[in-house]
């Protein structure tokens, strides 16, 4: 009897990768037979492939089956290929015709009665079968709005088996993906709601024009989360190759809407301080899942009370801060995630966190503990440090501040300005730029680096700090305006950093 086949996608982080699945049907006890490193889920899915092809209306072949994945030294990883292998099966006994089955990517789990089913990681796994160079894929119709977002490949909607069956057959199409109606960005507050504090909003607009890290101290009630819950509304909507690498994050994570599946505002992720290392940056048995770094990709992650954080927690941003992505090992392999975000930490100055600091009944040493889960490496790698305080008068002027949509304005002049010099490396904005490229392709005048070049000497900054140092130098210049960072600038940038080291 001849084989049948059917294809499928294997997604390992945010990377899909097609798989060939085989069904032979040869003679012996009836039975099912996985082979091909498949994990618990896929071994389920003999008994659910089965009660679906038997309510579908369809026989069941009599006889020994055996399903070979492949490549086989792949991990096969949950019910996404339920689909592929009915087909596969049926293929085999001549059920269905293997014409338009040959190029088709088939795609979602199956009920017993044969309701197609969603599942997680659908638009990287089209993205998968288009680079492939697959004409054709078929996904559950829930999962349509997400599909249809892929370019360049023939999306198709099943909501039932016996729906694929009958197309397979050359009988009724199956649905084609309607227009998504564009998001809209969610409702969050505007700058213009938080009084006072002009130096933390002008580091806000530093950080928001050049994807610097920011970090905020003062006592509780001051404005911190305020200040930080409106970076967003800051930034500008994401690039088209950016909303689609988000989208597919959270495609993994299982958090789309099904309304509005394409992200294309900042997401803004602020986990609990109580968050495990595990949540924070990824993880799980079997295959890892997406974390908090990697769900707040081209977007802001607030971490508020970072003192009362596990310092492992803490420490295991360093990596994705240095290099915008996650590594995460585990059973089944090395899921790679991006990670390119804003991390914006906000933190009390002391357990007790008086209204005055003058009121701290703190000893010395509690203090200094309190902060010091922050360590040195960690804090090497935030741009800007910014002490608030507590606003003695003008609480309840009236007075007009700006908004978040005058301030969007500059920095996205700003961002644009960036964008056109980094252009030859694609980056976008100047907390991506390397150090070398900064040292020599883009070397500031000798006046400009003076300040640095003295803080370096004296061992009041590593080279890393520098090159942040020059970074931020950078966005203040395009903010102004102006070409090439001056002396005034980069004694502003080294202000922000050296603050929070006094």
């Amino acid at each position: 009897m001849p084989l049948g086949r059917a294809f499928s996608v294997a997604v390992s982080g945010v990377e899909g990768q097609l798989v060939e699945i085989e069904a032979d049907i040869g003679q012996g006890l009836p039975s099912v037979h996985l082979v091909g490193r498949p994990d618990t889920t896929l071994q389920e899915s003999r008994d659910r492939v089965r009660a679906a092809v038997a309510n579908t209306g369809e026989k069941w072949p009599d006889g020994r089956v055996i399903l070979a994945l492949s490549p086989a030294t792949l991990p096969k990883v949950g019910s996404v290929y339920d689909l592929a292998l009915a087909a596969a099966v049926l293929d085999a006994a001549g059920v269905i015709p293997s014409r338009r089955l040959a190029d088709a990517v088939l795609l979602g789990e199956l009920a017993l009665d044969g309701r197609v089913r969603r599942v997680r990681g659908i638009l990287p796994a089209v993205l998968a079968a288009r680079t492939a160079g697959r004409r054709t894929v078929v996904v559950p119709a829930a999962a349509l709005p997400e599909a249809g977002l892929v370019d360049g490949i023939r999306v198709l909607g099943a909501a039932t088996l016996s729906a694929l069956v009958d197309w397979l057959r050359g009988g009724a199409e199956l649905t084609l993906p309607e227009a998504v109606p564009p998001q809209v960005r969610p409702p969050i507050g505007d700058l213009s709601e938080v009084v006072g504090q002009d130096e933390a909003r002008w580091a806000l607009e530093v950080a928001a024009a050049g994807g610097h890290h920011l970090l905020l101290t003062g006592p509780p009630g001051i404005g911190k989360t305020m200040l930080a819950q409106r970076l967003p509304g800051l930034l500008p909507q994401l690039r088209e190759c950016d909303s689609l690498e988000v989208t597919a994050i959270h495609s993994v994570a299982g958090t789309l809407s099904d309304d509005h599946p394409l992200i294309t505002a900042p997401p803004f992720v602020a986990p609990h301080h109580s968050t495990s290392v595990a949540a924070m940056v990824g993880g799980g048995s079997g295959s890892a899942r997406p974390g908090a770094v990697s769900r707040a990709h081209r977007g802001v992650l607030f971490l508020d009370e970072c003192a009362e954080i596990s310092a492992k927690v803490l420490e295991a941003l360093r990596t994705p801060l240095e290099e915008g992505e996650i590594r995460i090992a585990r059973r089944d392999g090395v899921a790679r995630y991006p990670a390119r975000f804003q991390l914006v930490l906000a933190a009390n100055p002391c357990p007790c966190a008086p209204a005055r600091d003058i009121d701290c009944i703190c000893a010395p040493l509690a203090r200094r503990r309190y902060l010091g889960k922050l360590s040195g490496p960690l804090m090497d790698r935030i741009d800007l440090t910014v002490q608030m305080h507590s606003q003695a008068a003008g609480a309840f002027s009236g007075d007009e501040v700006e908004s978040s949509e005058v301030v969007r304005a500059r920095v996205s002049a700003a961002r644009t300005a960036a964008a056109q010099r980094w252009s030859t490396l694609n980056m976008s904005t100047n907390a991506e730029v390397p150090g070398h490229v900064l040292r020599q392709q883009f070397r500031l005048p000798k006046e400009a680096l003076a300040p640095v070049e003295s803080a370096l000497r004296h061992g009041r900054m590593s080279a890393r700090g520098a090159d942040r140092a020059i970074r931020v130098a950078w966005t203040v210049c395009d903010l102004r305006g102006g070409d090439l960072p001056s002396a005034q600038d980069v004694l502003q940038a080294l202000n922000f950093r050296q603050r929070g080291s006094a």
